[in-house]
């Protein structure tokens, strides 16, 4: 009998979180990571076979091509499909998400597809589209759409939730997301992901100004205690007694000023690591949540004058732009196929563009908005 003990790294995947709205948000990533380590007694066994037998609901081939990728390792390194597990042998597989039982089906939904080659996919997303289903929001969807206009390829004929998904972004978040079309593919972003070796820059309007012209926000982020919809910053283990187990899962972003505007200040935001609603509860935990971000108190006045010129001009900003001011500008990984490295823009889309245009005008007529008649 097998002695064995079995970790499992589960994806950050929450089907209450509000109709998938930000599951994964900025840059999440939607893969799993799995651990075993094989007993003293354990005989020589295929690695594939191996694992088959202790993953549920994973295929053969899946695993297969995970090894492929080298996503598979054996006490530290990679090793192939055919690799004999041996007595205490440390067993780590990298892999995107397991298959659900929902059926995904296929609706001509227009996509803004970048680029696009046999092996995968980028995307621009607008505002408002959800990336995959979840509770109660089973059509619309990025994967609709993608289910329609990849019909053809395998990966995308089962009706699977997730296929080619690699991470996502927030439904209110505009931006870039890379697509896998076949299995192999899939794992070998799954694995850069996972190793945080692809680049997302974000831009994002905040409240309030910063003292420096770039820092480093570093905390743990897990689900709110008060508020389940949230998700909230805690301290690291380096910040607790001794002995004290830190919550939540560590984060760190990066951001730089490109613009201030005195009360608000546009940001580049670069992730190190993927967590939900990262850069949004990342932003707040540091007084600077993001404009009109409804869930994380943005979308009231939080800094400026108590003229109604400018409560008007603050209201007028958020009609135009009615969600979180985010979008995911860039996005960098090595193409798994050719190996070399790939890098995607996308601009600024047109409500973004026109609250900057605003604030433009507010900075070079600031005497006005501050006045009453």
């Amino acid at each position: 009998m097998m002695d064995e003990e079995m970790t499992y790294v589960a994806p950050e995947l929450d089907p209450d979180f509000e109709n998938d709205e930000g599951l994964e948000d900025e840059g999440g990533q939607m893969f799993e990571h799995f651990a075993v380590t094989a007993d003293r007694g354990q005989s020589m066994l295929r690695i594939d076979k191996f694992l088959v037998h202790r993953m549920e609901h994973v295929s053969r081939a899946r695993i297969q091509a995970a090894a492929e990728s080298g996503n598979i390792l054996v006490n530290g390194v990679a090793v192939r499909s055919n690799y004999k597990v041996k007595p205490l042998d440390r067993v780590q597989i990298v892999m995107p998400y397991p298959r659900r039982e929902v059926e995904i089906i296929a609706e001509d939904i227009p996509l803004n597809i970048v680029y696009e080659d046999d092996d995968l996919l980028v995307v621009d997303k607008e505002a408002g589209l959800v990336v995959h289903p979840g509770h109660g929001n089973y059509s619309g969807t990025l994967v609709n759409a993608l289910t329609w206009h990849l019909r053809n390829l395998p990966l995308f004929q089962d009706g699977d939730m997730r296929a080619g998904l690699v991470h996502r972004i927030d439904k209110n978040t505009s931006g870039l997301l890379v697509v896998a079309k076949n299995e192999t593919t899939h794992a070998r972003l799954a694995k850069q992901f996972f190793d945080h070796t692809v680049t997302r820059r974000y831009v994002a309007l905040v409240w309030g100004n910063f003292e420096e012209d770039e820092g480093t926000v570093t905390g743990n982020i897990g689900r709110s205690r008060h508020d389940r919809l949230k998700m909230a910053v805690f301290p690291t283990e380096s910040e607790l007694p001794e002995g004290v187990e830190s919550e939540g899962k560590h984060a760190v972003t990066h951001w730089k000023v490109l613009r201030r505007y005195g009360y608000v200040t546009l940001l580049e935001l670069r992730l190190e690591t993927g967590r939900t609603h990262q850069i949004r509860v990342h932003m707040e935990h540091i007084g600077h949540p993001l404009f009109n971000d409804e869930r994380y108190g943005g979308d009231r006045i939080l800094k400026g004058t108590t003229f109604s010129k400018y409560k008007q001009f603050i209201e007028n900003n958020f009609r135009l732009m009615p969600r979180q001011a985010l979008h995911a500008r860039s996005l960098g990984f090595v193409h798994p196929t050719s190996r070399t490295e790939v890098h995607f823009e996308s601009p600024l889309p047109a409500d973004f563009v026109a609250v900057l245009d605003r604030w433009d005008t507010y900075v070079a007529h600031r005497d006005t908005f501050e006045s009453e008649e």
